[in-house]
C-alpha cells in the first residue's frame, strides 16, 4: 500500500504576483513542488494530493501537474472558509479558512492510506521523503504512531532575517516529547537565538531538532483532528484570524497519550524562500544539488 503525499498549498498566496513559489527554481524552470513530487515518486508515494483553494485549480492543472500526471496518481481537495461542522456560523467578516490543522481535514475524502504531509513552498530534500516513505509503509490505517521529519536548525535558518521554527524535544526512544515555537530566530557564528515577545533570549546551538512540517499520519487522525478541531471552532471560532495549527494539534494527542509521534532525524538541507534574497540562495543551492548528481539537470524529460 503506497503512501499519499498532501501537500499544503491553499495559502499559497501572491508574494510577487501569481502563486507564491510557482517561480523557476532548477535549470529547466523546475519550481519547488515540481521537486517535491520527484522526491516523493521516488521514494515510493503512489498519490499527491494539492490542497488548494478553487481558484487556483486552473493554475496548478497547466503550471505544475500537467507535467507529472503521467508519472502519479493527482487529486484536489479544497481548502474553504465554509468547509466547517454544520452547526457552526461563521463569523462576520472572517475572510481566511482556519489554518493547517482545518486543511487537513478538507482532504479527508481524498485519503485512504498513511499519508504524508508538507508545505507546498519548501524544499524538503530526497532523504527526507525516503525516511518517511519507509515509515509510512509499516504502519496500518488504524495506527496513532505518527511521525514528523525532524530537520538539524542550522540548515533551516536564513542569513537575512530571523525565521519562526517548531523546537523539537524527544526522549531516548526519539518519540516527541513537545515542541516549543519560537517565532523569531537568528541565525549566530555558534548557531542561533531566539527573541521571545517578552524580550527573553534563548541561545541554541544549531543541532536541535525542528519541525518544518513535514508530517507523516495514518487515516486514523481524522477523527481525532475532528474533535480537536471542533474544541478550537468552540473556544477560538468567533476570532476573525485565529488558526487552528497542526504542529499544536499532534502536540495535544501526544500530551494526552492519545498518539505518539517518532522524530525522523535527516541530514537533508531545508531551502525556502523566507525573504526576497533568499530566491537566489535556493536557486544557487538546487544547481549544487544537480551538479553532484541528486537530480537530473531536467527534471521531468
Amino acid at each position: 500500500m503506497k503512501p499519499t503525499l498532501l501537500v499544503l498549498a491553499a495559502g499559497m498566496g501572491s508574494r510577487y504576483g501569481g502563486l507564491k513559489q510557482i517561480d523557476p527554481m532548477g535549470p529547466s524552470g523546475e519550481t519547488i513542488l515540481d521537486y517535491s513530487v520527484y522526491d516523493a515518486i521516488r521514494a515510493g508515494f503512489g498519490k499527491v494530493v494539492f490542497i488548494i483553494r478553487p481558484d487556483f485549480e486552473k493554475d496548478f492543472q497547466e503550471r505544475i501537474v500537467q507535467k507529472f500526471a503521467d508519472k502519479i496518481e493527482v487529486g484536489f481537495a479544497f481548502q474553504t472558509l465554509d468547509c466547517l461542522p454544520a452547526d457552526f456560523k461563521i463569523p462576520e467578516g472572517r475572510e481566511k479558512p482556519w489554518g493547517t490543522t482545518h486543511a487537513i481535514l478538507c482532504a479527508r475524502a481524498n485519503v485512504q492510506t498513511p499519508f504524508a504531509v508538507i508545505n507546498a513552498d519548501d524544499f524538503y530534500g530526497r532523504d527526507s521523503y525516503a525516511v518517511l516513505s519507509e515509515q509510512l509503509k509499516n504502519l496500518s490505517n488504524e495506527s496513532t504512531a505518527y511521525c514528523m521529519v525532524g530537520f538539524t536548525l542550522k540548515n533551516t535558518l536564513s542569513e537575512h532575517g530571523t525565521v519562526a521554527r517548531g523546537v523539537c524535544k524527544a526522549d531516548a526512544q526519539g518519540l516527541l516529547t513537545d515542541i516549543d515555537e519560537m517565532t523569531k530566530i537568528a541565525k549566530t557564528p555558534l548557531g542561533g537565538t531566539n527573541t521571545a515577545a517578552d524580550g527573553k533570549v534563548t541561545e541554541l546551538s544549531g543541532n536541535e531538532p525542528v519541525s518544518m512540517n513535514m508530517w507523516g499520519f495514518t487515516p486514523h487522525i481524522f477523527k481525532q483532528l475532528e474533535v480537536l478541531f471542533d474544541e478550537f471552532l468552540a473556544t477560538k471560532g468567533q476570532e476573525l484570524k485565529s488558526e487552528c495549527y497542526i504542529p499544536l494539534s499532534v502536540g495535544s494527542l501526544v500530551r494526552s497519550g492519545q498518539a505518539t509521534c517518532l522524530v525522523l532525524r535527516t541530514d537533508s538541507t531545508w531551502f525556502g524562500v523566507t525573504y526576497r534574497e533568499d530566491k537566489a540562495v535556493v536557486q544557487a543551492s538546487i544547481i549544487e544539488e544537480v551538479k553532484r548528481g541528486a537530480y537530473p539537470e531536467n527534471l521531468w524529460a
